[in-house]
């Protein structure tokens, strides 16, 4: 597999994690997509050819996938905040699950699958120039958002705090528009935070977990393994580690 992946710069950090390319060779692999805390649009070319364009919900479980031979991936992974400002609609109804696109939505058709750069810069743009067309963004939305993935937060309590905003109401945010709660979210992303620690054959919590007992607990719920199976990664099975050591 090959893989690349571009950061965004400036404001645009806020609604997206990163853009990414990938790439299968010459046989069909298969993937486990392991919970992180986003959502994506992904673009797929199989033989060079666009096949498909989707959305996912966020992941709360492991997902099995199969990727055929000689196909290439265009992807944005996207911060929660973007559902509401970017694609102006809750995500909870695709929980767990994916929704196709159409192939002109954000002039994806228009790129060919040796197209990676000039596509970021496409849809970079493109959503630099609706974000300027926004309505006032509401700044608890933002901070929330930031300080969770930066993992400068580590309970509800703490963030409701913080933000000024009462923990009732970011559940009830959380739920209508993701379809979990903010205390589920903060787990995922705890979780998704000790994949590259488990790459690097730390296999003990680095942080935020009682004991061993329950940092496996945890990553069993979400990943379904135990973070010797993650390390190992057999055949490249979990995507998100295999993509930490590819990067």
């Amino acid at each position: 597999m090959k893989y690349r992946e571009i950061k965004p710069n400036g404001f645009l950090k806020n609604f997206v994690q990163c853009f990414s390319y990938y790439e299968t060779t010459d046989k069909d692999i298969q993937h486990t997509i392991l919970p992180d805390g986003y959502f994506d649009l992904i673009a797929e070319f199989e033989n060079e050819v666009l096949t498909t364009v989707k959305l996912t919900g966020v992941w709360t479980k492991p997902k099995d996938i199969n990727i055929p031979q000689n196909t290439k991936f265009f992807a944005i992974r996207f911060k929660l905040l973007a559902t509401e400002y970017l694609f102006q609609k809750e995500i909870k109804s695709i929980l767990d699950s994916t929704q196709y696109i159409p192939f002109n939505f954000w002039s994806i058709d228009n790129y060919k699958s040796n197209e990676f750069d000039k596509f970021v810069i496409g849809t970079s743009n493109r959503i630099e120039n609706s974000i300027k067309h926004l309505k006032e963004i509401d700044s608890r939305k933002i901070n929330l958002f930031d300080l969770v993935y930066q993992h400068r937060i580590k309970t509800v309590a703490e963030l409701s705090a913080k933000i000024y905003w009462s923990s009732r109401q970011i559940n009830r945010y959380f739920n209508s528009q993701f379809g979990f709660s903010l205390k589920e979210f903060l787990k995922i992303v705890r979780c998704n935070d000790s994949y590259g620690h488990i790459s690097n054959g730390q296999l003990s919590p680095q942080a935020d977990y009682f004991d061993q007992a329950h940092f496996i607990k945890e990553l069993k719920k979400y990943t379904g393994a135990t973070p010797k199976e993650l390390h190992k990664n057999k055949n490249d099975r979990f995507l998100q580690l295999s993509k930490v050591n590819d990067r």
